[in-house]
């Protein structure tokens, strides 16, 4: 049952104490929404299930992970909104406002953009802030969203950034502990914020992926881009390089705001189609069967997909820079795409590496998924938090 912890109840009946801790609560994690599958809200899930803790989160979806079967509980703060600007408005307002509760608990771990602003709701105990990168919008990739909108939508990000930078950063300053997910993340800390941080990097539960049996029959001849649907992952950049290469598959496996531009750009293009959001079966049978994939983010914060690519035994063409640096090896476990000529280092990267050669590179990608196997991530957490 979701509870909101602004409602009106006796403190007693509303967190009831945990035996032995001296305390209500050991642990809470508060994080921004559960409306996607994504990596921050698979993250959260797995440190909720195996701490365990409760979690305070600003909305969440029936399109994200389900909650219910967490043993701890679930504070949904009901601050949704589908526009940009107004959600971080409302999540923050929401997590300065609505999470009282989080004072009965030992320790708070804050994940996302503005679940930190909770941290004046818990003065006395530990803070913890898992960063998985500084909000963009505010900061690195202000002037990238600025050019996007039109002029009264611009003068209102402008507003809503002198409104909650401050804050942001008045909340960063007072954790106890930051970790970054990646040292990519680690440095834009340290240029944004002025603070140390500890790297842990970001869990992949690798006994979940699988490459497909060595019976040809069940390995497919497609490239696959499981990246969401949005302006800075540049899909167009993928289909543009496989319009020219049409004795090449390429399968989108992905949704977001982009599909119907994308499905115009690859019009007439038979060796090219578009899934939109699969289950985890599905995605993990495709991610299986396929030869390699590609992911080309623009200055990606860390990036799961190669790493689960990895894990199934699949090389991934990728960007060669940000988190992707940390993940993929170039030549032993994927190739990286020169950023100068993208398109055209693309399309000549894919023809030089058949699928033998794409199959041989199967242990490589295995042993180095290993490296961020959940198991790892895990054990660091539970000694940070401890």
């Amino acid at each position: 049952m979701l509870k909101q912890p602004g409602r009106k109840a006796p403190r007693s009946h509303f967190l009831p104490k945990a035996p032995g801790t001296g305390r209500h609560r050991q642990l809470a994690i508060a994080h921004d929404q559960f409306v996607i599958r994504g990596g921050g809200e698979r993250l959260v899930k797995l440190l909720a299930k195996t701490l365990p803790g409760d979690i305070f989160t600003g909305s969440t979806h029936a399109d994200s992970f389900p909650l219910h079967e967490l043993p701890g509980r679930i504070f949904d703060l009901k601050a949704h909104s589908a526009l940009p600007g107004l959600k971080t408005f409302q999540l923050a307002r929401a997590f300065r406002h609505r999470t009282r509760a989080l004072g009965d608990y030992h320790t708070v771990l804050y994940s996302g953009v503005a679940a930190p602003l909770g941290i004046d709701n818990h003065r006395c105990g530990r803070n913890v802030f898992y960063c998985h990168t500084p909000p963009r919008f505010v900061y690195d990739k202000k002037a990238h969203y600025l050019s996007q909108l039109n002029p009264a939508s611009a003068l209102a990000l402008r507003a809503l950034n002198q409104w909650f930078r401050p804050q942001y950063e008045k909340a960063v300053e007072r954790m106890d502990l930051i970790i970054a997910n990646s040292r990519n993340i680690q440095q834009r800390i340290r240029q944004h914020l002025q603070r140390d941080s500890v790297v842990v990097y970001p869990p992949c539960e690798t006994r979940h992926f699988a490459h497909a049996s060595s019976n040809t029959a069940n390995q497919g001849d497609y490239y696959l881009s499981t990246a969401r649907l949005d302006p800075l992952k540049r899909i167009d950049v993928i289909i543009r390089a496989f319009k020219r290469l049409p004795e090449k598959k390429l399968l989108v496996a992905s949704g977001g705001s982009e599909l119907e531009k994308l499905k115009k750009l690859a019009a007439g293009a038979p060796n090219i189609r578009f899934t939109n959001w699969l289950d985890e079966d599905r995605y993990r049978q495709l991610l299986g069967e396929c030869l390699a994939t590609i992911y080309l983010p623009r200055d990606e914060d860390f990036g799961m997909s190669p790493v689960e690519s990895m894990a199934a035994g699949k090389p991934v063409f990728c960007s060669d820079h940000g988190g992707l640096r940390e993940t993929v090896i170039d030549g032993e476990t994927g190739f990286y795409v020169d950023e100068s000529r993208l398109g055209d280092s693309l399309v000549e990267t894919l023809q030089q590496h058949g699928p033998d050669k794409l199959r041989s590179m199967r242990p490589a990608c295995q042993h180095r998924a290993e490296q961020f196997d959940s198991q790892i991530f895990l054990q660091r957490m539970t000694e940070l938090l401890a």
